[in-house]
């Protein structure tokens, strides 16, 4: 399940709809958020099986003029640290100047007769700031079939900081129009940034 839009009552209607401790999730979200507008807003809520047991995840971004934050609130079971079960709801409040990639992955189906509009099957949005990197390495090689010389390693380094997938199956296909809607969002923020950082305005 996912919400967009772009007002505070909005945002906190959509958290409240989405059932999953909205007092907690609603509290952590708007002390992130402060006084600053809204510019755009997604709120996501997964299910995932762990054995015998079905843990749910929430996770929530907010656009303003200047900031991206990501909130993700996770439930645990009573374990040998807390006799009950608990939650755990972090916030991280990144500037949107160091937003260095917004990636988005559309799966869909029979390309071959896609038209210009229909939703995608799934979606994959990717968003990269530099907290986390992902390096892939793999061994160097040259043209030369028979050489036998160490080449050393070659690979890539990618942002990786937040992935999150939806898909029409599981979520539904407003929750993949809503996926596409932030990340759009996202990405005009980003370029107005660097628009306004090429120009020194």
């Amino acid at each position: 399940m996912a919400k967009t839009g772009t007002t505070t009552q909005g945002l906190r209607t959509a958290i409240e709809r989405s059932g999953y401790y909205p007092a907690l999730v609603a509290e952590a979200v708007e002390a992130a958020v402060g006084g600053e507008p809204i510019s755009s807003y997604l709120v996501h809520q997964e299910t995932t099986f762990d054995a015998n047991e079905v843990r749910r995840h929430v996770t929530v971004l907010v656009l303003t003029a200047h900031r991206f934050i990501v909130s993700h609130t996770d439930e645990q079971a009573a374990d040998s640290s807390s006799p009950t079960p608990y939650a755990t709801t972090s916030t991280e409040s990144v500037r949107i100047d160091r937003i260095s990639s917004v990636v988005v992955s559309r799966v869909v189906a029979n390309p071959e007769s896609y038209k210009p509009g229909t939703l995608p099957r799934e979606v994959v949005l990717t968003i990269g700031w530099g907290a986390v990197s992902r390096i892939d390495l793999e061994p160097a090689a040259c043209g030369d079939p028979n050489c036998e010389a160490d080449h050393g390693y070659t690979g890539s380094s990618t942002a990786d900081d937040l992935s999150l997938r939806v898909s029409d199956a599981g979520d539904g296909p407003d929750a993949v129009r809503q996926t596409l809607a932030f990340a759009q969002a996202l990405s005009e923020a980003t370029a107005a940034v660097a628009a306004t950082a090429a120009t020194g305005r």
